[in-house]
């Protein structure tokens, strides 16, 4: 570390630790699992507090506060009302090991702080070292909530940015069966019994809480399987992670390319995988044509969703194979071979070499059969393969 750098850390205290409980709707159990959590370590003899909890009238959410230390809220009157809000101040000023909040997503009270949203008051927290618990709901989310507006028919008018979820150094999902929560609801233990009945025909059909719960799962799936990518990559490993597919499709400037780009965004659109479109630069793919076919593939990559990939390398098959093995890829598809059978006996095979480094990582191999513009198969002329790696396979 240089002395400009000393002097700028000297003094200052490590960022809080984030944990986030995340809800496909109201009264999966969010509040309570994070009251819980703050109990448990209270009584571990970590330094807790409750910065602000919402119970809604829930008498079971009242006895789970009993027993922890309560930050006073802050009163506050707008347009001759008044209203209760966290006390952020008053929360840093006692500098506890970790703070309880509730409803990240929570819209402040004008005049009630410096900041609009709850959820700016929590990096506040946390740009002081306090670590904090907090809850949300996924339709909350700003990538989400509009969806959610259009399937449930419900404005969903407190939102906040996806990064502030993805700050979040540990996510935890609540989870809860639709039919558990409409019975929940309807014996008066998430909103009052008079409000129920509206409840349970509007926002909480059957419908509308599986669809909340899909959203809520498919999340946390992506953000683990986010970190888990991160924690893998830079790591040596001889096999493919195989929690989740990934489908690589190898792509140049020759005739058919945009026919096996679009089998391989059907065998995505299948399994639900990402799309890797991977185009490797080569010394043979250097001239005007190869450029404007290329481009025309990636615009093509980016209609049919998949992610576009530039990789310098006169190896094809080995740096298509690093690739893969780097981002933990699951199956790879490749177009068959235009090489005559001299080119290959004197130049090699480029989809045998592909599947025989391919099954040191027990990657899947797709050989498409490329169609030209006319319509006609090329070389390979209606021939389709799809075979595993490490079968041996006679591509000519």
């Amino acid at each position: 570390m240089t002395d400009s750098a000393e002097q700028i850390t000297e003094g200052v205290e490590p960022a809080g630790k984030f944990r986030l409980y995340l809800g496909a709707a109201a009264g999966v159990g969010k509040t309570c699992a994070m009251l819980d959590e703050g109990r448990r370590r209270a009584e571990r003899g970590t330094d807790i507090v409750v910065g602000f909890v919402e119970a809604h009238g829930r008498p079971f959410t009242l006895q789970a506060v009993d027993g922890l230390e309560v930050i006073p809220r802050k009163k506050v009157t707008y347009r001759g009302a008044e209203f209760e809000e966290m006390d952020t101040r008053a929360v840093i000023e006692r500098h506890p090991k970790v703070a309880l909040v509730d409803e990240l997503a929570h819209t402040n009270v004008p005049g009630s702080g410096p900041h609009e949203k709850r959820w700016q008051d929590v990096l506040d927290l946390l740009e002081e070292g306090i670590s904090v618990i907090s809850t949300v709901n996924v339709q909350h989310l700003e990538s989400i909530a509009d969806s959610v507006e259009r399937m449930t028919g419900t404005k969903v008018r407190e939102r906040l940015p996806d990064w502030v979820v993805r700050r979040a150094d540990q996510l935890e999902l609540i989870d809860s069966s639709p039919e558990q929560l409409r019975r929940r609801m309807a014996h008066g233990n998430i909103y009052p019994t008079a409000k129920a009945p509206s409840a349970l025909a509007n926002f909480f059909r059957i419908e509308n809480l599986t669809a909340l719960r899909e959203l809520a799962l498919r999340f946390v799936a992506d953000e683990a399987d986010d970190d888990l990518l991160a924690r893998l990559h830079g790591q040596p490993r001889d096999e493919v992670w195989d929690v989740t597919e990934r489908i690589l499709v190898a792509v140049d400037a020759t005739s058919g390319t945009d026919g096996v780009m679009r089998r391989a965004a059907r065998i995505a659109l299948r399994v639900k995988a990402d799309l890797h479109v991977v185009h490797i630069k080569s010394s043979e793919t250097s001239g005007p044509k190869a450029r404007e076919g290329i481009a025309q593939l990636r615009r093509l990559a980016e209609d049919l969703g998949g992610d576009w990939i530039e990789i310098d390398g006169d190896d094809l098959a080995k740096t298509l194979i690093d690739y893969a093995a780097s981002h933990q890829i699951t199956q790879v598809v490749l177009g068959s071979s235009r090489r005559s059978r001299f080119e290959e006996l004197t130049r090699g095979s480029i989809v045998s070499k592909v599947i025989r480094l391919a099954s040191v990582s027990d990657v899947d191999v797709h050989v498409i059969a490329r169609r030209d513009v006319d319509g006609r198969y090329g070389q390979d002329r209606g021939r389709f393969a799809s075979v595993h790696a490490g079968e041996e396979d006679d591509d000519g």
